[in-house]
């Protein structure tokens, strides 16, 4: 079995529990996914397979050399997402094998990964969260970034010194979000919490408990 299938999120929206109180959900498109590859370690270097997210939309620009990988693995229409995915110690996925959302069916809690929302250039305080300075009269040190480095000994910036510059669209896992209900008609999976990136961007949602 793989560790999890490519989905793509929805939005937001919010249900009342047993209590009557307000949960929020994400709502998640998981699959329906297609084994495309299947990489083995000898020939490889390592074990894993490549999955594709199914969509109801035609596919342009599709490369000579990719038109060719699917032809070559009995893909008929060409695939717009690609991932690879792991596969759990002595377990066995083929090509073509098809996963949708009932693969969650028995899980309680999923880990989501996403690409966060780009922000842009942005200043220390909004990216990294400084505290800035006074805000008072006579204050010149707002929203600067304060001292970068010392000036004779060594006089230079330290790699790694938090400074301004592009925010988000970075890579992120969001772990042990429970799973409040799944729609197997629409490959629907409902997550309590937020996940990363904005509404229709690609997200894999794979289990907490993978071995």
């Amino acid at each position: 079995m793989i560790e999890g299938i490519i989905g793509k999120k929805i939005g937001m929206t919010q249900i009342l529990n047993e209590k009557g109180e307000a949960l929020p959900i994400t709502i998640i498109q998981a699959g329906p996914c297609v084994v495309v590859q299947k990489r083995v370690a000898e020939k490889d270097g390592y074990s894993c397979v490549q999955i594709g997210l199914v969509e109801n939309r035609t596919v342009k620009g599709v490369t000579k050399a990719m038109k060719g990988h699917f032809e070559k693995h009995g893909i008929t229409q060409p695939i717009r997402v690609l991932r690879e995915m792991r596969i759990a110690q002595g377990g066995e996925v083929n090509e073509g094998a098809e996963f949708k959302v009932d693969f969650f069916e028995e899980t309680k809690m999923v880990d989501v990964i996403g690409v966060t929302k780009g922000k842009g250039f942005q200043g220390v305080i909004k990216r990294h969260g400084f505290h800035g300075g006074r805000i008072t009269h006579g204050s010149m040190f707002h929203r600067a970034p304060g001292s970068s480095g010392a000036n004779t000994y060594p006089g230079e910036v330290k790699k790694g010194k938090k400074l301004p510059g592009h925010a988000g669209t970075a890579r992120k896992t969001i772990k042990n979000l429970r799973v409040e209900k799944i729609i197997k008609e629409e490959n629907l999976i409902l997550v309590r919490g937020a996940v990363p990136g904005p509404n229709g961007g690609v997200v894999i949602v794979r289990k907490s408990d993978f071995k």
